[in-house]
């Protein structure tokens, strides 16, 4: 391979605040900004030759955890403190205004608190947080919530010396005499699962290293499943069955994934009977099962996998119940024996309908609980098993509301929650026979706030071919439609993830200072139907880009703000969707926050041994097929940087991030810096001790929204 060293120079004298904002800040020289070094690599598929300049800033995770760093290592953290160092400088000034509002933030929240208790096999589950700590305590109560409390899981303790901490899962065995729970102190997702006898409160020496964190006991006490992770892909590829008292040497390996499209996973149903292993990938899934009384013996498949053919089971009495995509696109509930389960037995209980997606079910001994969605607003219906059926009604114009925290199946009781733009995260228990519901906790806003005082909406923009794209929006009350309102579109736009409206007590503060708030439903979500899925994806994935430029325009149109005062902001697949539309039309927007995006699509999608990537062939399209190719090529952010103007762009990631590795945001930074003929604000903020999900405690990780807020509004002239 070729390489060549060319020293890029860049000097960049700018206004704060640009492209028209009328409260500009003062002019003043801006520091010089890093200089990242070109060595040139070429690429060549399907006879098309690349060459990335910046390759050469990609590092294994041995380069990474090395004690000493070496030349190149060295030169990859050069630059990312550079560039760390020219954001600090940039925005030093910025510095009071920004820790203002993480104090305001954080001043909302609540932080002597706890979640609304949860009844399983006999005892009352809750976490809670005391003031000024980051992390939570996992606790519950033997047979009612006046007993004496029992501190499972010290949080604020075993995250300390630790920059990073999270607990992923929290399973207590089914005598409730031991919990085993996974630890990750890396931020790579990698999870480490400990054992704590909860009677003595002592350790178990029993440790199981690589996991994805959740283990699923059997009903023997002794017996643990779990999902071991690839080290190098960190593809879950293997369950595991573990014995406790024994080594993890010992493990016995009783599924393996080797098809490296499908991630595997394992749960318990709610009945207690079954241990299942679930398969899946984009466009396919498999599951077997075996007696949780039994864990020793054969898994038995359910239905062997198809090209096409998605479904997930549940068990009630002698049935598998079964939410497949099976001749229904948008899903439907069948039901089979349990000595007869392959699809030609398979008998429906709800039926296909081409306007309601079915998302989802809830078994309980009286009543099944059904989720779907209709016209892009969630919907939970409730059907007794002998009886009438009905919906649930919910009254804002955009809301989120789902089925929560339901582990009892003889109960009538189902525990549900509910929250929309104006309305903070509430949980209710809903009488399914009396259809009284009980409000248990509203997330309390510390301060003025009340619901009264915002506005929300729900309006539709025509896309380019004629599709109504669904927009929701809040505002403070008494905000006018005007084209210098400040206005933040949200999108996101893949994997079929629906983004609801919901509460966000951080974002009062752009919400009170005048911005107005706005999410873009767009196409590669799964909002109105998984048609709307599919017309974002693969072949289809610039509907998405389009989707959103066209609710810019649209909203700009109905004069709710202007090209001045319009900004975006998206994360992971949502950063990509900020790469292509920053492309497509700069022109549209005054600023972006782009948070770990995932833009260098073409040569990710290439190189197998990178996470996440041979499991989503099916979304984006495997580029080693020249069609899929050339067309990712069309749109990959970091291929179509051109030498134009962009708007003012904030950009962030972690080093340690498994999801979208800090290199593609870091390389796109520097073609951007190359190539840009704008003198308007590229800023980069890179975590160097965390990864996709930023900070791991509750207030930490708000320092950074603070700092995405601060540029946005100093964009707009607004300094306090």
């Amino acid at each position: 391979m070729l390489f060549r060293s060319i020293l890029l120079s860049s000097f960049i004298g700018v206004l704060f605040a640009s492209c028209g904002a009328e409260n500009k800040s003062e002019d003043k020289t801006m520091p010089q900004s890093p200089e990242a070094k070109k060595q040139a690599f070429e690429i060549t598929t399907h006879g098309d030759t690349r060459v990335d300049d910046y390759y050469w800033m990609k590092l294994s995770d041995e380069q990474k955890e090395a004690e000493t760093p070496d030349a190149q290592t060295q030169d990859v953290l050069d630059y990312l403190n550079s560039e760390n160092s020219y954001r600090e400088e940039v925005m030093g000034h910025l510095k009071p205004f920004q820790d203002s509002l993480f104090n305001e933030i954080v001043g909302r929240i609540k932080q002597t608190d706890e979640s609304v208790p949860t009844k399983v096999n006999g005892y009352w589950y809750y976490n809670r947080y005391e003031e000024g700590l980051e992390y939570p305590f996992y606790c519950r109560k033997e047979g009612s919530l006046e007993n004496k409390e029992e501190v499972m899981l010290d949080g604020p303790a075993m995250a300390e010396g630790h920059s990073y901490f999270a607990i992923g899962g929290n399973s207590v065995s089914p005598n409730n005499a031991m919990t085993a729970y996974g630890v990750d102190v890396v931020s790579r997702r990698v999870y480490t699962i400990y054992f704590k006898d909860l009677n003595t409160g002592e350790m178990l020496p029993d440790v199981i290293e690589g996991t994805t964190g959740g283990a699923t006991w059997a009903e023997d006490n002794q017996t643990l499943f779990y999902s071991k992770m690839d080290p190098v892909t960190l593809r879950s590829f293997q369950i595991w069955k573990h014995k406790l008292g024994t080594a993890q040497a010992k493990d016995v390996l009783v599924y393996q994934e080797d098809d490296e499209t499908f991630n595997c996973f394992v749960y318990k149903t709610k009945s207690k009977k079954y241990i299942v292993v679930g398969s899946n990938q984009t466009m396919s899934s498999e599951y077997r099962v075996v007696d949780a009384m039994n864990p020793d013996g054969e898994f038995k498949i359910i239905q062997a996998r198809e090209r096409g053919l998605e479904y997930g089971i549940d068990h009630f009495q002698d049935h598998f119940y079964i939410v497949t995509n099976y001749e229904a696109k948008n899903f439907r509930l069948m039901k089979t024996p349990l000595d007869k389960t392959s699809k030609e037995n398979w008998k429906e209980v709800i039926a296909h309908r081409d306007d309601v997606l079915l998302e989802g079910i809830d078994i309980f001994k009286d009543y099944l609980v059904v989720e779907e969605r209709k016209e892009g607003l969630s919907q939970i219906r409730i059907k007794p098993w002998k009886g009438e059926e009905y919906y649930m009604e919910f009254q804002d114009p955009s809301y989120m509301a789902y089925t929560s925290g339901n582990p009892e199946f003889d109960t009538e009781i189902l525990r549900y929650g509910y929250t929309s733009l104006t309305t903070p995260n509430s949980t209710y228990d809903f009488n399914m026979k009396t259809q009284e519901k009980t409000l248990l906790k509203q997330q309390e806003v510390i301060g003025n706030f009340s619901p009264d005082d915002y506005v929300s909406e729900r309006l539709y923009a025509t896309a380019t071919d004629g599709t109504k794209v669904p927009i929701s929006l809040v505002y403070k009350k008494g905000t006018k439609r005007d084209s210098k309102n400040p206005l933040l579109l949200y999108g996101y736009g893949s994997y079929g993830a629906t983004m609801d409206a919901y509460f966000s007590s951080v974002r009062l503060s752009l919400l009170d200072r005048g911005f107005v708030y706005a999410i873009a439903h767009i196409r590669g979500g799964q909002e109105m139907g998984r048609s709307w899925y599919e017309d974002g994806k693969l072949l289809n994935k610039k509907n998405t880009f389009t989707d959103f430029i066209d609710c810019g325009e649209f909203l700009i149109k109905e004069k709710l703000t202007s090209k001045e005062h319009l900004y975006a902001m998206g994360g992971s697949a949502g950063g990509l969707l900020m790469g292509a539309i920053v492309n497509m039309r700069p022109d549209l927007w005054n600023g972006i926050v782009a948070g770990v995006p995932f833009v260098d699509v073409v040569t990710t999608m290439l190189d197998e041994s990178i996470p996440l990537t041979t499991g989503e062939f099916d979304e984006w399209g495997n580029p080693k097929d020249s069609i899929y190719y050339h067309y990712i090529l069309s749109y990959s952010p970091y291929d179509q940087v051109k030498a134009q103007d962009y708007p003012n762009m904030l950009i962030t990631t972690g080093y340690w991030d498994s999801q979208v590795q800090y290199w593609e945001p870091a390389k796109w930074v520097a073609k951007l810096r190359a190539m840009k003929t704008d003198k308007n604000l590229l800023l980069m903020y890179c975590n160097m001790e965390t990864g996709h999900g930023g900070a791991s405690g509750r207030f930490e990780r708000l320092r950074e929204t603070a700092m995405e807020y601060a540029f946005l509004l100093e964009l707009e002239g607004i300094k306090k």
